[in-house]
């Protein structure tokens, strides 16, 4: 028999930070100020682990 082929997710994953830099020194997060695991030369937004997931729970598309 055939394998059912997953179907694509309609949720897309949020992008992490392009040009993500490794630390140390690493940046603050943007929401509560507690280190995070990119570098300080990181562009763009960044935010520490738990910041990220409540944003993306945040974010996520509800069906």
């Amino acid at each position: 028999m055939d394998q059912p082929q997953e179907s694509p997710s309609y949720c897309p994953a949020p992008p992490a930070p392009a040009g993500r830099v490794p630390g140390p020194p690493y940046a603050d997060c943007l929401e509560c100020g507690k280190p995070t695991e990119y570098g300080v030369a990181t562009p763009g937004v960044v935010l520490c682990p738990v910041c990220e997931w409540q944003d993306a729970q945040r974010s996520a598309c509800s069906g």
